[in-house]
């Protein structure tokens, strides 16, 4: 036969629930700014180097670009084979970084003194 339970059992109850509840409100509270806290984008940075190609000749050309289409990957990422947004979202990147490359790019080809130069493929995620 159950023990009738005492007043002083019923408090002892009555504390640890208090007691839970102020703990988990308190790891609330604890983690809210944290949470709050703007994420600041990072700047992924690659440089691409050019003095060992011959800018003039187009295997040297190729080069360049397949560097540069490296350099893009690297800067920004690769997602996993099922985040199918991800994809999209490392494709649009690897796209905009290489426009923005692209300038540095056709200086490099139109310059005569090309040769040496570093390209600096950026990203800002």
């Amino acid at each position: 036969m159950p023990r009738p339970q005492t007043g002083e059992t019923t408090m002892t109850k009555a504390l640890q629930i208090a007691a839970t509840a102020f703990l988990i409100t308190a790891a609330a509270l604890k983690a809210a700014p944290a949470l709050a806290e703007p994420i600041t984008p990072a700047i992924n940075v690659s440089h691409v180097q050019t003095a060992d190609l011959d800018l003039s000749s187009r295997s040297g050309q190729r080069a360049l670009d397949a560097r540069l289409a490296h350099a893009a990957s690297d800067v920004c990422g690769t997602a996993s084979p099922v985040d199918l947004a991800g994809q999209n979202a490392d494709r649009k990147c690897r796209a905009d970084v290489l426009a923005k490359a692209k300038d540095q790019r056709d200086l490099l080809l139109t310059a005569a003194a090309g040769r040496g130069a570093v390209i600096a493929i950026t990203n800002a995620r």
